[in-house]
């Protein structure tokens, strides 16, 4: 990134504020919602996977240590559970390392918009199902584990992977513990991903994470203040909002993946 303009070293720093503000307001979003801006910026997706990768690990790690620190209280004083559900991180886990894996290494290759159309697709029609308050329910474990398995997979080629994870999850876990137990999960995801690029010789960019990550910073600060008032608003209100990024993020997708 060294030969680019004072005008896209600007934008790209915007964009991982917009990059931070999404991943800690809703738990994602860090790559899906920001890697199509910055390929309009500069169309070298190994340069800003990385990036997005560690600012990824540092984040969420910071964030799961804050919110369960020890003799933490909630707002009525009395002491506050764990915002990382361990159980069903596991259980997602298991369904998904092994396409992970596939992925990450290449060892099915798919026709790439064949694959982000049917994953745009099974998003948008759960986002909308968010936004009238009527969250679609598959009812089968098959089905969940199908989408994890796929959410595993585009992982491992692309991260974003993360709505088709979120459609599942927030079936399951309580909003409380939405964010956080994702989190633990794209941590142990990314750095299955840091570990093939480390592997193939991948510029992990570490210079420009002197000023990128303060831009990533600024962004999540904010994010954190927005999630709080969102978990304090009414349910379906979460869940509105959450199915409104959803919807924006798939539609942006299908025409990209079209045009």
């Amino acid at each position: 990134m060294s030969d680019l303009s004072v005008v896209q070293y600007v934008l790209i720093a915007l964009i991982f504020v917009w990059s931070g503000f999404v991943r800690s307001g809703l738990g994602f979003g860090g790559a899906v919602l920001s890697l199509p801006f910055l390929l309009l910026v500069l169309d070298e997706p190994l340069v800003f996977l990385p990036i997005i990768s560690i600012h990824l690990l540092v984040f969420s790690s910071l964030t799961i240590w804050m919110n369960n620190r020890q003799g933490q209280t909630d707002r009525q004083g009395s002491p506050k559970s764990g915002t990382v559900d361990w159980h069903y991180l596991g259980r997602m886990f298991s369904i998904l390392i092994v396409p992970k894996l596939i992925g990450v290494f290449g060892l099915i290759t798919l026709p790439g918009h064949i694959l982000s159309a049917i994953i745009f697709i099974i998003v948008g029609l759960y986002s909308v199902s968010y936004i009238v308050n009527k969250p679609f329910r598959s009812g089968s474990k098959t089905v969940d584990a199908l989408f994890l398995m796929l959410g595993g997979y585009i992982s491992g080629t692309s991260l974003i992977g993360a709505p088709l994870i979120i459609a599942v999850a927030a079936q399951h876990l309580p909003k409380e513990k939405l964010r956080d137990t994702l989190f633990a999960l794209w941590f142990i995801l990314v750095m299955i991903k840091l570990g093939a690029f480390v592997w193939a010789g991948v510029d992990l960019q570490l210079e420009h994470h002197i000023w990128l990550l303060p831009a990533a910073a600024v962004g999540h600060v904010i994010g954190l203040y927005v999630h709080d008032r969102m978990l304090h608003a009414e349910t379906s209100l979460f869940y509105r909002v959450l199915g409104t990024i959803l919807l924006i993020v798939s539609s942006i997708g299908l025409v990209t993946v079209w045009l």
